[in-house]
């Protein structure tokens, strides 16, 4: 990782209470591709009798990550927003293994981005679930003291 980038990575971990109570790790982030982990937690299985991980711990990883791919292609650390988060879930990832996420952000535009990526346990080219997302770029608008005044 680059100094940017690696700046990018822990302020991208420490923005959410949501990202950090699941353990959300950057594992890498640059030039607009974020690979990032969440460990295997018995509080995170869907399905008691097989161990497997709910879908929403996936779902989560892989927004999560997406939206680090935007901020690492766009170079600005803004506000943004989940517009469309489309996930195929394509088999059970396998109880007891953390799960990765590879996101890139394949095109940004001035107001919103865009991204594919899939999750997996060991291997990118064995998906356990893929996901498009758009985001919406610049959602937060800060104003000056005295137009709050």
């Amino acid at each position: 990782m680059d100094t940017f980038d690696a700046g990018l990575a822990k302020v991208f971990e420490s923005m959410s209470p949501h990202m950090r109570e699941l353990g959300f790790e950057v594992v890498s982030i640059t030039h607009g591709v974020c690979i990032a982990k969440i460990a295997y937690r018995p509080d995170f299985i869907g399905d008691p009798a097989s161990g497997v991980l709910h879908g929403g711990i996936v779902t989560s990883l892989l927004d999560s990550a997406g939206g680090a791919a935007v901020l690492s292609a766009v170079h600005e650390p803004i506000a943004l927003a989940t517009l469309d988060l489309r996930i195929d879930y394509l088999r059970p990832g396998p109880p007891g293994k953390p799960i990765l996420a590879r996101v890139e952000c394949y095109k940004a535009t001035k107001h919103v981005a865009f991204t594919r990526g899939v999750a997996y346990e060991t291997s990118d080219s064995d998906p356990i679930a893929a996901m498009t997302a758009t985001y919406m770029l610049h959602t937060r608008i800060v104003r000056s003291a005295e137009e709050t005044a």
